[in-house]
């Protein structure tokens, strides 16, 4: 099962951020997809593999 994602998608990570928040904003596709921290703004670049390994769900979908 083969999830999509789009840019300024709203997901929810496996483990949760030192900050306290779970929900984060896909910033960039491609190889390495850049997410952003809805609670502190921090953003973190990381493979896809390993992104559709940690993703849990998407929370809410870009218009």
């Amino acid at each position: 099962m083969e999830q999509t994602f789009n840019l300024n998608d709203i997901v929810e990570m496996k483990k949760q951020h030192p900050c306290g928040t779970n929900r984060w904003r896909i910033i960039r596709l491609g190889m390495d997809i850049r997410i952003k921290c809805e609670g502190c703004g921090h953003s973190v670049m990381i493979p896809r593999r390993e992104f559709t390994k940690k993703v849990k769900r998407v929370l809410e979908k870009a218009e």
